[in-house]
């Protein structure tokens, strides 16, 4: 374990590799699972404010199912909002490209210049977790293991990229480059002890 800024981070996202590999997986981590992507409260607000913005780079079934029932749903068994589900588990906010691979409507916008927004931060850190406590302060990282990566973990092993590194982007988005730097620092010298 690693402890750095307050914040226990678990061996497994400094040792183990990763690193997507959508030809292989099509991005299935947007259409499979039982709940939608976890959502940061901030995050709620921001979709409402960014819906109109987004709705173009949207499905039809993603607009028609936020329009029938939010931008976000409660998941009462994970204590915890997160997106919309179609009714076939698929995330509303994800499309597809001509070469049936899952994209972020949210970050497509993004990349268009429509929204600042890049996409919900759980999606960016993936396959890191968050955990928080908010009444104790806790946080904690995580790394998710999912058996839909093992494409993933396969091309991180053969290109040597250790989880932490595969979401540098998403933890300094979440967390700030300090604490990046800390980390990277904290990892290095665990392993030339």
């Amino acid at each position: 374990m690693f402890l750095v800024q307050e914040i226990l981070i678990s061996d497994d996202v400094a040792k183990e590799e990763f690193a997507c590999n959508l030809s292989a997986c099509k991005g299935a981590c947007c259409w499979e699972g039982d709940f939608g992507a976890p959502l940061e409260t901030k995050e709620l607000h921001i979709l409402e404010e960014i819906y109109e913005d987004i709705k173009p780079f949207l499905t039809p079934e993603g607009i028609d199912k936020i329009e029938q029932e939010g931008l976000f749903t409660y998941f009462k068994e994970a204590k915890d909002y997160g997106t919309t589900l179609l009714d076939n588990g698929a995330c509303v906010y994800m499309t597809r490209d001509n070469n049936g691979i899952a994209h972020c409507g949210i970050e497509q916008a993004h990349r268009a210049g429509a929204t600042a927004f890049i996409k919900p931060v759980s999606c960016h850190l993936y396959p890191v977790r968050v955990k928080e406590n908010e009444k104790t302060g806790f946080v904690a990282l995580n790394y998710d293991r999912w058996d839909i990566c093992s494409a993933a973990c396969k091309r991180g092993k053969k290109e040597k990229i250790p989880v932490y590194q595969f979401v540098k982007k998403g933890l300094i988005r979440k967390f700030g480059e300090a604490f990046y730097d800390e980390l990277e620092n904290a990892i290095r010298y665990a392993e030339n002890q």
